[in-house]
């Protein structure tokens, strides 16, 4: 509550920005500097001529430069205008979160155990639910806490996410006037590499990218260190979907379907009216019917030389 005349609360509401700022800024630094790394990674593979690349680029080198009508310069600029953005937001919408304490991890801890005492007995009933929970429900409750609930919040965060930039990416593509003046820019990089990432009109950025991260956040109920985690992750899984390179090893692209080889279909002519599901998995895509495969485009060009033969 700030009290005072105007000077007073001007001077006590900047020194909460100011004292919140410093709580959050290396927390907050912790996306972008993920974003510096993997680009500068990239690009330092992509600079280094080692011929040995070449068997893992999903394009040749050259048509980066003859096929994509966005110089590098102007994705750079975009890159820096929309992380810029995405920082200060991130700065003031993550809340300080409460001071923790002994007492209230044995609070979380009572709640859980609670519960998982109700589930158990009514699962198998009370004399053996009372011996299970004898000696195993201390170990459930720890790991439930530390581990079961925060890894539960991330995946529904990731779940979030993936949801709402499929129905968004996709809106954007069958939508004229959104495609035109709005995600055209992304596609202006028919060859994606690594910088190319986060290559987007500002307001596209805002929308499909911020807003996504934010109502992940929020819906997710995630702590401060939790969203960084998860912000941290998105950005670097962002950068290798775009980087360019198939490589067999790259604990990223194992993870999931949901690679550089498979966005880079999305990217092409061929396409473009499909994996629209970013950054994570690839179910929206496969249950909507919008998945191509490299056997998907291989099959359609053998039957387009049938039909002309």
């Amino acid at each position: 509550m700030y009290t005072g005349d105007r000077c007073t609360i001007l001077f006590q509401l900047s020194s909460d920005i100011a004292q919140r700022h410093t709580r959050l800024c290396p927390s907050s630094r912790c996306p972008s500097s993920c974003l510096l790394a993997a680009l500068f990674f990239f690009h330092l593979l992509d600079i280094s001529g080692w011929k040995w690349l070449d068997r893992y680029r999903i394009h040749e080198s050259a048509e980066v430069k003859s096929r994509n009508l966005a110089s590098r310069w102007d994705v750079v600029w975009a890159v820096v205008l929309q992380h810029s953005v995405q920082t200060m937001l991130g700065i003031f919408w993550l809340t300080d979160a409460p001071p923790y304490t002994l007492s209230g991890h044995q609070e979380a801890m009572s709640t859980i155990g609670r519960i998982l005492v109700s589930i158990i007995h009514r699962t198998i009933g009370d004399e053996a639910g009372q011996d299970f929970l004898e000696s195993r429900g201390a170990g459930i409750v720890q790991w439930l806490y530390w581990w079961g609930i925060p890894m539960a919040q991330l995946f529904f965060a990731m779940f979030v996410i993936d949801t709402w930039q499929y129905f968004l990416h996709r809106l954007m593509h069958t939508n004229k006037f959104l495609y035109k003046h709005l995600h055209s820019v992304h596609h202006r990089l028919y060859v994606p590499y690594a910088f190319g990432a986060l290559y987007n009109h500002p307001v596209e950025g805002f929308l499909l990218d911020t807003m996504g991260a934010m109502v992940a956040e929020y819906l997710s109920c995630l702590t401060i260190r939790q969203s960084i985690l998860l912000f941290a992750f998105s950005t670097c899984k962002t950068v290798d979907d775009h980087c360019g390179y198939n490589f067999p090893f790259d604990p990223l692209q194992i993870l999931s379907t949901n690679n550089a080889d498979y966005h880079d279909i999305h990217h092409q002519t061929i396409g473009i009216k499909s994996n629209f599901s970013q950054p994570f998995f690839v179910h929206w895509d496969t249950l909507l019917g919008t998945r191509m495969t490299r056997k998907d485009i291989e099959t359609r060009r053998n039957k387009t030389k049938t039909k002309t033969t």
